[in-house]
């Protein structure tokens, strides 16, 4: 997509351009692509083709907060290649999205304030050569779309979207990093809490839905955090009524706080009633107003249940390096 001249062979040295099949794709699909390399005036050798894929994340650090670029994925696409002067050379690559890759898009339009990107690195007598990154729009899977769509039909509004470095407590994650997107409540909310901070934690075989609500203070109390996590298989999370559980959580965490309680989303119309998960088609469609392209399904059972409490923990396991960049 970004040609560009290869400085480390001088003027008139080949040039590369990395075109990807297709910039759309989903969590746990394979990117497809060609590096496109054009041979310059001279014969050339390029000791590696490096991929990366690239994001940007947040890092709390004390009081302060800082952004950088994270290599999440690397890969050696070719080794040794050969560019004789003139002649053009194109090396395919197989590029597999990690299945936390964050979402930077919805209803195929972008997701305001999130990146993922392919970078191309040309290693030339032992120095990398790193290019610009080709931008990815990752959707989200139809599981995840269907929790999107029940923020829409509820009525929360996007506010903005980040990748926070961290691990969340009690979740496995491979990747060192969550993306939170953060909306403003319903209005009958809109009194009691600030926003909804939404997690999406994805494997090949489980969605984990983590929920953070920004609680507003009252006159003799000061504001707090409270937390929800839900459980489901992909297919199960399809036919969730999503927007009854969350509903459901919202109305606990307003009238009860943050503190520690555990509980199944409740049937359509028996939100106190533990167990029973709600089915499908008790809800309208609808586009969330704020999320412009916010769209897909109804929901119908979900596995697992909600816990409330504190679930997130803000710090690297273990100093994991990312590949920060300055």
């Amino acid at each position: 997509m970004f040609k560009r001249m290869l400085s480390a062979f001088g003027v008139g040295g080949p040039s590369v351009d990395t075109v990807l099949d297709s910039p759309h794709a989903l969590p746990g699909q394979v990117i497809t692509g060609q590096v496109r390399i054009q041979g310059g005036k001279n014969d050339a050798r390029i000791d590696r083709i490096v991929l990366s894929l690239v994001t940007r994340v947040e890092v709390e650090h004390g009081d302060h907060e800082f952004g950088g670029t994270a290599e999440f994925l690397r890969l050696d696409v070719a080794q040794d290649v050969r560019v004789a002067a003139g002649q053009p050379v194109a090396v395919p690559f197989q590029l597999p999205l990690p299945w936390e890759t964050p979402i930077t898009a919805v209803g195929g339009q972008p997701l305001p304030g999130m990146t993922v990107g392919v970078r191309t690195e040309l290693v030339i007598s032992g120095a990398p050569d790193k290019g610009d990154l080709d931008p990815v729009l990752v959707g989200p899977l139809p599981s995840q779309d269907r929790v999107l769509d029940a923020f829409g039909q509820l009525g929360f509004q996007f506010r903005s979207a980040d990748v926070e470095a961290g691990r969340i407590h009690g979740v496995h994650q491979e990747l060192g990093f969550y993306q939170e997107i953060e909306f403003f409540p319903p209005a009958q909310f809109a009194g009691r809490i600030n926003q909804v901070e939404l997690t999406f934690v994805t494997s090949p075989h489980e969605l984990v839905v983590v929920l953070e609500a920004d609680k507003r203070g009252g006159m003799f109390s000061s504001g707090s955090d409270a937390f929800g996590r839900f459980h489901a298989s992909h297919a199960d999370a399809q036919n969730t009524d999503w927007a009854a559980a969350i509903g459901q959580w919202l109305a606990q965490v307003s009238e009860r706080g943050g503190h520690a309680a555990y509980g199944h989303p409740g049937h359509p119309g028996h939100p106190g009633h533990p167990g029973h998960p709600g089915h499908p088609g008790q809800h309208g469609h609808r586009r969330g107003p704020g999320m412009g392209a916010v769209v897909g399904g109804v929901a119908a059972g979900v596995v697992g249940g909600m816990v409330l409490g504190e679930v997130v923990e803000e710090a690297f396991d273990g100093g994991e390096d990312l590949g920060f960049e300055e």
